[in-house]
């Protein structure tokens, strides 16, 4: 039977619940520990699929085709599992389930209460992600003590510890202990509360982490010792930190996961962390930096774009190279397009999203990049984004869109996939989730994957429409990876330029600190190479194989006539 580890978030929201929960993973796991994580959200919202980013920030995709939480992506990356779906339950899913069952008479009748109804069906979804295959599950309740919304998944944890044992729960809350006044005195009044708080809800805590600006000196730790009822030991200074990656080292210089190894009698598991420490300082001795440019429809909220960054990350570090981040709103250049901007950018992402805002702007820097020979990474949208521009600029077709965003366009070489597509089996019209591709032998995604064959995660609705295919490539585009049944583009690429590739996937939801996206290491080396004045190694158009590794695809590409109606 697995432990439980519960995290919990006091004073204020955005302390870093996640990070915190997603660190200890690392430290749990460095000690040879079996770990698994997930995130109970208080919304009402079943998902956060239909939720605007602006609101939530990113939709992270699991394997499985969930839409969840961007803390899952900060689980993943740190303790470098793939969670699923289950990993991430809601006011809305839990709710949703407790109403399905009492409509098939489940409950026998009984009145539905929060005690016991909704409180079972939290622990349920607890004690699920305990498939006997880990040592520990690490849950994150999200909100801030003290939240309406969060009593049931307080009360539920709550009774987390008579269900599997005192000796088998830990409890860490998560406060802020701030720097107030001209004398510079750290206040742990709001600790005090916060702690009362929880303690009026059942829950004493095991350990409390500290946020704050400057190192918790030993008098007020044991202030906060005494007055919350933990041994000092247990009181960890949790300081704002350059890259988030040092956060596990940090916890782990105040001992923290000694002291919960004790707690929960993990005995003889000693840490090894010696590869992220050679990770961190990777990160933190760079002294090259390339400066990319994100043309965004939510730039105004960097967590819209939580996965893109840090995978844009993850590359630089395996590169020892800095990541100077040029956030450029895509209305903008809509409105005002300032092709000087462009240029002096080592690089360009063109990101995913939704709705027609800002996409003309989005095509422009796609024609930019093209022209200028600036290295151009398009996901998602990005990719739908390129593919357009290129129709327009190099194909003729001056009036070409996605149908998405113009009903009436003659040339939609953008179009919503046929409902009758096996995809419908994984969000209806919506593609989510984990889809094989081929790719060109000889490309540039092939040499960048080093195989032929890949899986990325999905989120989408539209796709290039295939009636089109043949024309863009009679035209240079190289559709470089198909689905393998060769109907769905997958990526593209232009032979001869240093970089202008696009997925229709989001490779950036399975990028790791310490095994980077060989999307992204190949798009940032590319960048460096411009920042150092000179061009990598250009493929020869010649030198591509004629047809994809899918052993006996049927070529499906329809005429431009003959295309279906979007």
């Amino acid at each position: 039977m697995a432990k439980h580890i519960f995290v919990t978030g006091g004073v204020a929201s955005s302390l870093g619940k996640g990070l915190t929960a997603s660190s200890l993973g690392r430290l749990l796991k460095s000690r040879g520990l079996r770990v698994t994580m997930c995130k109970l959200d208080p919304y009402i919202n079943v998902d956060p699929g239909t939720m605007n980013p602006f609101e939530h920030g990113e939709v992270f995709v699991t394997e499985d085709g969930g839409e969840t939480d961007l803390d899952i992506g900060h689980y993943e990356r740190f303790i470098d599992e793939n969670l699923a779906r289950h990993s991430n339950a809601t006011t809305g899913s839990i709710y949703s389930s407790v109403i399905a069952k009492e409509r098939r008479g489940d409950y026998l009748g009984k009145t539905v209460q929060v005690i016991p109804h909704v409180t079972d069906e939290i622990k349920e979804r607890i004690l699920c992600q305990d498939t006997g295959n880990f040592d520990v599950v690490i849950t994150e309740v999200g909100g801030t003590v003290g939240d309406i919304e969060s009593l049931p998944f307080l009360e539920a944890i709550r009774q987390m510890r008579k269900e599997v044992g005192r000796d088998n729960v830990c409890y860490v809350h998560l406060t802020l202990v701030p720097h107030i006044g001209p004398g510079g005195e750290l206040k742990t009044k709001p600790t005090q509360h916060s702690v009362t708080e929880l303690r009026s809800r059942g829950i004493q805590p095991d350990v409390i982490v500290c946020r704050s600006d400057q190192p918790l000196g030993s008098d007020v730790k044991r202030k906060i010792s005494m007055l919350c009822d933990v041994p000092i030991e247990a009181v960890i200074s949790a300081l704002d930190a350059p890259s988030i990656y040092q956060i596990p080292l940090a916890l782990h210089a105040e001992k923290m996961d000694d002291y919960i190894c004790d707690l929960l009698g993990f005995v003889g598991y000693d840490p090894d962390l010696s590869a992220w420490e050679g990770l961190v300082d990777r990160a933190l001795s760079a002294t090259r930096s390339v400066r990319i440019g994100i043309i965004g429809k939510y730039v105004n909220l960097a967590d819209a774009y939580m996965s893109v960054v840090e995978s844009l990350k993850h590359a630089g570090i395996h590169h020892h190279c800095n990541i100077d981040i040029d956030w450029i709103q895509a209305e903008d250049l809509e409105n005002n397009f300032n092709p000087d901007r462009l240029k002096t950018l080592d690089g360009i992402v063109i990101p995913g999203g939704f709705g027609h805002r800002g996409i003309e702007g989005k095509i422009a820097a796609a024609r930019l990049a093209r022209e200028e020979l600036i290295p151009c990474l398009g996901l998602c949208l990005g990719l739908q984004t390129m593919f357009i521009e290129y129709a327009r600029s190099v194909a003729g077709l001056s009036l070409a869109h996605s149908s998405e965003f113009d009903d009436n366009t003659p040339d939609p070489v953008i179009y919503l996939m046929p409902t009758q597509h096996e995809v419908t089996e994984k969000g209806g019209t919506m593609r989510l989730g984990s889809y094989k591709a081929n790719l060109l032998v000889n490309s540039q995604v092939a040499r960048a994957y080093g195989d032929t064959v890949v899986s990325e995660r999905h989120r989408h609705r539209y796709e290039v429409n295939p009636g089109y295919r043949s024309l863009l490539e009679s035209h240079g585009l190289v559709c470089s990876g198909l689905s393998p049944d060769e109907k769905l583009v997958e990526f593209i690429e232009l032979p001869g330029h240093p970089f202008w590739v696009a997925t229709q996937a989001h490779p950036e939801f399975k990028s790791r600190p310490d095994n980077p996206h060989p999307l992204f290491v190949a798009f940032i080396e590319a960048s460096m190479s411009r920042f150092e004045g000179r061009l990598p190694h250009i493929i020869d158009p010649e030198g591509l194989e004629a047809s994809h590794c899918a052993p006996g695809a049927v070529e499906v590409a329809m005429d431009v006539e003959s295309q279906p109606e979007s």
